[in-house]
């Protein structure tokens, strides 16, 4: 019977490994939500959807909870401006200005119809938020992750898979990796203000209250048993899993679907060890 719910739900989430549907003359629908990885598309049809971005993730400047703040804190560290002004609030005011110029670059970019390549893959990242994964080509034929990440305004990070033209989700992270390296070797964008002797430590403090959360949430986790679907859950969804971090659970969503829960070794950074710590939440 255990086989069988699986195979049904295997078969309700086929989409997130189809192939991508590319979707010519899209236009920008200016929303006052918008980022530079997450916006608002109308396609040729009239159809509206939200957007996410595959392989890359610009700073958080709509702040309006504390899984947001957390990110922010996150991507302060990651680039290095924890300490940039001299205070945490002047490091965040500084953040949230690039956050926000990289939506504007953003809308810069996609003035002209652009397009779309999407398997209308669910984004979700707080379980709230209807959104689709995609690639954006420009008008100009620029692949718009790539520019954001060239202009240090986005860090290589998110969910990867198959490219457009055909290259494997490894050498996408690979290319937008190498792209970052550029970027931060220039300055450009959010590298400008990173502290270097600082970002080795600022990095390490994140990895170490990113484990002591995972630790807390195995110790006395809130979730009801077999609750997770991991061929359907969003991001946050998959952290609250024991042991499930930010990059994982981004691993988790490209690796779908999932005939059954042991498929989930195939996943990085999931052995047979953690495995068996969430097996108890996933669903059935």
């Amino acid at each position: 019977m255990r086989i069988l719910i699986w195979l049904v739900v295997l078969a309700g989430v086929l989409s997130a490994a189809e192939p991508l549907t590319t979707v010519d003359n899209c236009r920008l629908v200016p929303t006052d939500w918008a980022d530079g990885d997450s916006f608002l598309v109308r396609t040729p049809d009239g159809a509206e959807h939200t957007v996410r971005l595959y392989g890359v993730d610009c700073i958080e400047w709509h702040v309006t909870d504390t899984t947001d703040a957390r990110r922010l804190r996150a991507q302060r560290r990651y680039f290095g401006i924890s300490g940039h002004g001299g205070s945490p609030r002047a490091s965040i005011d500084a953040a949230k200005q690039l956050g926000e110029a990289a939506g504007r670059f953003t809308r810069r970019q996609l003035a002209e119809p652009f397009t779309l390549h999407t398997s209308f893959a669910d984004a979700r990242g707080d379980g709230k938020h209807k959104r689709i994964y995609g690639f954006v080509t420009t008008a100009a034929g620029r692949d718009l992750a790539a520019e954001l990440v060239r202009h240090g305004l986005a860090r290589a990070f998110g969910v990867y898979r198959e490219t457009p033209g055909g290259g494997h989700a490894d050498h996408c992270r690979e290319e937008l990796g190498d792209l970052e390296l550029q970027a931060a070797k220039r300055g450009a964008g959010v590298w400008e203000l990173t502290d270097w002797n600082q970002l080795p430590s600022e990095r390490q403090l994140e990895r170490d209250e990113e484990a002591a959360l995972e630790l807390a949430t195995d110790a006395g986790s809130s979730l009801a048993p077999g609750s997770i679907d991991p061929n359907r859950a969003a991001r946050d969804e998959l952290m609250r899993l024991p042991g499930i971090g930010e990059v994982t659970a981004n691993r988790i969503i490209e690796h779908r679907p999932y005939g059954s829960p042991d498929e989930l070794t195939r996943v990085p950074g999931i052995g047979a060890k953690t495995l068996e710590r969430i097996r108890p939440y996933l669903a059935r």
